[in-house]
């Protein structure tokens, strides 16, 4: 994991401003979320079973995140690499694996070691700043 030191961290807006404008760059709402805290995580690079992915975590400060006026702000951002088993899970029924449809293996390692660190530090950077040109922050 590398985290990013942004002019993201601390930066306050509505849930929907935020989540119009990320999606537009591929970046939507992570899976890990409640009604008080949530990511928006976009993909940066995949290859056979790596994936670098950008996280922008927030916590909710008014309202709750399955409404669009929930009010968020933004934490540490940072750059993580998960490593997926590409192969058939033994564990799995036969038809599921053998037909696709089996998607809940468990990663061989999420949080991978990331080379060329200031690389991904870089493109993780840059990704927040477009991100940031289009939002309006209260």
């Amino acid at each position: 994991m590398i985290e990013l030191q942004t002019e993201l961290e601390g930066k306050r807006t509505y849930y929907r401003n935020m989540a119009k404008h990320s999606k537009k760059l591929g970046y939507c709402l992570g899976g890990c979320w409640d009604y008080h805290k949530g990511c928006l995580d976009g993909l940066l690079w995949r290859e056979a079973g790596e994936s670098i992915y950008l996280r922008m975590p927030f916590k909710v400060l008014k309202g709750e995140l399955d409404r669009p006026d929930a009010y968020i702000q933004f934490e540490t951002p940072y750059v993580i690499k998960h490593v997926v088993n590409t192969g058939l899970d033994k564990n799995a029924n036969a038809l599921g694996a053998a037909s696709g449809f089996s998607q809940f293996q468990e990663p061989l390692d999420q949080d991978g070691l990331i080379r060329d660190k200031n690389e991904w530090e870089d493109l993780g950077e840059q990704t927040i700043s477009r991100i940031m040109e289009h939002v309006s922050f209260a």
